[in-house]
C-alpha cells in the first residue's frame, strides 16, 4: 500500500466517525499532511478521498487553488508594471490576493450544509504569496461542516511547515498524517 493509500484510508476512518456538532471552527478543520514530494500521487488519487467522504454519508466540494495566483495576477491592471519590479506587488498580496483566495474558499463554504466537506487542494502553491494560516483565520467562520486541507509539508505537535519550510505556524486543527509506524497524530 502507497503512503497517499495509507492517508486515505485513514482519513476515511475519521470522517466516518460521527461528528460533534458545536466544535469551535479549529476543530472543523482537517489537515491531511503528505510529503511534498507525493503531490502528483495524491491528485490522481483524490478520487478516493470524495469516495470515502460520500461513503461516509457526507457531501464533498473542492475548492483548487492550484492557479489561484495565476487568475488573480491575471486579472492585474498594472500586472506588467509588478513584473517590471516585483516588490511593489508585497502589499497587494497581503490584503488583495488574501481577499481573492479567502472569498474562492468562502464561496464554497457558503454552498456547504454542517453535513458537508470543503476539501482544499493546492496549498502549496500558496507558498510564498500567502500564509496558509492567514486564509484559514479569514474562513474559519464560515466552515459549517469540516474543511479538509490537503497540506503537502511536516506536522510536528502542532505545528505546521508548508512545503517543509522553516517558518511553521502552529494550529489546533485535527492532523492526519502518515508516520513511518503507521500511526496518526
Amino acid at each position: 500500500m502507497s503512503r497517499i493509500d495509507e492517508l486515505a484510508a485513514q482519513y476515511s476512518d475519521h470522517i466516518s466517525v460521527p461528528w460533534q456538532q458545536g466544535l469551535p471552527a479549529a476543530n472543523r478543520v482537517v489537515m491531511l499532511v503528505y510529503e511534498k514530494e507525493l503531490e502528483r500521487h495524491l491528485r490522481a488519487k483524490l478520487l478516493e478521498f470524495e469516495q470515502a467522504t460520500k461513503t461516509a454519508g457526507h457531501g464533498w466540494q473542492l475548492v483548487d487553488l492550484t492557479t489561484a495566483f495565476a487568475d488573480w495576477m491575471g486579472g492585474m491592471k498594472y500586472r506588467e508594471e509588478y513584473f517590471e519590479r516585483p516588490d511593489d506587488i508585497r502589499l497587494k498580496l497581503d490584503s488583495s490576493f488574501l481577499r481573492h483566495v479567502a472569498d474562492l474558499i468562502k464561496a464554497q463554504l457558503s454552498q456547504a450544509t454542517d453535513n458537508d466537506v470543503v476539501a482544499l487542494l493546492g496549498a502549496g502553491s500558496l507558498f510564498g504569496f500567502l500564509r496558509l494560516s492567514d486564509v484559514i483565520k479569514e474562513v474559519e467562520r464560515e466552515i459549517q461542516g469540516r474543511l479538509v486541507v490537503f497540506f503537502p509539508g511536516q506536522k510536528d505537535g502542532n505545528n505546521y511547515r508548508l512545503l517543509d519550510a522553516r517558518d511553521g505556524w502552529n494550529y489546533m486543527a485535527v492532523g492526519i498524517t502518515r508516520h513511518p509506524t503507521g500511526a496518526v497524530a
